[in-house]
């Protein structure tokens, strides 16, 4: 999958790299600001139980 981002992406190495690196935070961006908190209902974080 990677190789075939990386073969259709244009421009040089570097300007690859850089691509990759834009595409890349905006994946992780999406991530933390549309899916985990869409999923943060849903996991059961708030719910801590401790052994005494």
């Amino acid at each position: 999958m990677y190789t075939w981002i990386w073969r259709h992406l244009p421009g040089p190495v570097a300007v690859k790299l850089l691509e990759a690196l834009i595409i890349f935070l905006a994946v992780v961006a999406l991530l933390f600001f549309v899916v985990f908190p869409w999923l943060e209902p849903y996991l059961p974080f708030d719910h801590v139980t401790t052994a005494t």
